[in-house]
């Protein structure tokens, strides 16, 4: 089991991609590829979950895992949410299984979040409107949420614009408009015990992304998908004030290695009292691990 004790930092944006890395036939390899060259990652193929647990072993950091169920919007096949909890299970001393399911399967989908609470242990759902194709405040969302909800687990959302997409012809058919932090706003007040988790520095909705934060005490924000030394002023001055206590450490693995971004983070504008919290503590309450 996973000693929160002795880790020194909680990653709570990583992705679990295809046990194998990807497939050509369906257009995900050069999604993950074209990613890759966007963010300067090393690698042709995505790392396997075993694989991302063994690094981040290495690097003594826990460790949100998740994959992105957007197989009816993209054709890309979806990584079984099963499976991920399970690999993740093999490695329980750093990995933390969230799961993702498509709100467009509605009721079908809140049994299947139900089921995967307490029959596999996952700890969040992770939704991504650019790729899943869906308004976060459409009501088709809602059955879902209310699962959500009823478990007591954080629903983490996409928001902004991130390397998804980057520079491939028609931005792979990708529509930024599902991502706009706004719209989760109405999720906040409709579920306001559910926490939520608003991912990335939301460019170009920065602001947005601070006011829903600031005005709707169930929502926090993820740092990931960025290198610290690119986020904008207002961000650094919500997280060291207003925002100190719901601000995570999260770096958008296996796009951005998360000691490249602790790296970064260390020479960002960042309290020294407020570090511990992004890098952690503030992931321990959401997590419910806190002491």
């Amino acid at each position: 089991m996973l000693d929160f004790t002795n880790i020194r930092a909680i990653d709570f944006h990583t992705h679990a991609e295809e046990p194998c890395g990807c497939h050509d036939d369906d257009g995900y390899d050069d999604l993950q590829s074209s990613m890759a060259q966007y963010f300067g990652a090393p690698w042709n193929h995505p790392p396997t979950i075993p694989q991302t647990a063994a690094h981040y072993r290495a690097q003594n950091i826990a460790a949100v895992i998740f994959p992105v169920d957007a197989e009816r919007e993209t054709g890309y096949r979806r990584y079984r949410n099963e499976e991920v909890a399970e690999l993740a299970a093999e490695h329980s001393d750093v990995l933390i299984p969230f799961a993702s399911i498509d709100p467009h399967k509605g009721k079908l989908g809140a049994r299947e979040a139900r089921r995967l609470v307490e029959e596999f242990g996952v700890q969040g759902f992770k939704f991504h409107p650019t790729m899943q194709g869906f308004f976060p405040n459409d009501r088709l969302a809602y059955p879902l949420y209310e699962a959500i909800a009823e478990t007591g687990k954080p629903a983490l959302f996409h928001t902004g614009q991130t390397g998804v997409g980057s520079g491939m012809r028609g931005g792979n058919g990708m529509r930024l408009k599902y991502s706009n932090p706004m719209y989760i706003d109405d999720v906040a007040v409709d579920f306001p015990d559910m926490p939520i988790i608003l991912a990335h520095p939301s460019f170009p909705w920065q602001e947005e992304a601070l006011s829903v934060a600031t005005h709707k005490p169930n929502v926090w924000i993820d740092l990931s998908g960025w290198s610290p030394k690119y986020f904008p002023e207002i961000l650094v001055r919500y997280a060291n004030t207003l925002l100190k206590d719901r601000m995570l450490f999260g770096s958008d693995w296996p796009m951005i290695a998360p000691e490249k971004w602790l790296d970064a983070f260390e020479k960002a504008g960042f309290r020294d009292d407020v570090r511990p919290r992004i890098l952690k503590d503030n992931a321990l309450k959401l997590l419910g691990a806190a002491p």
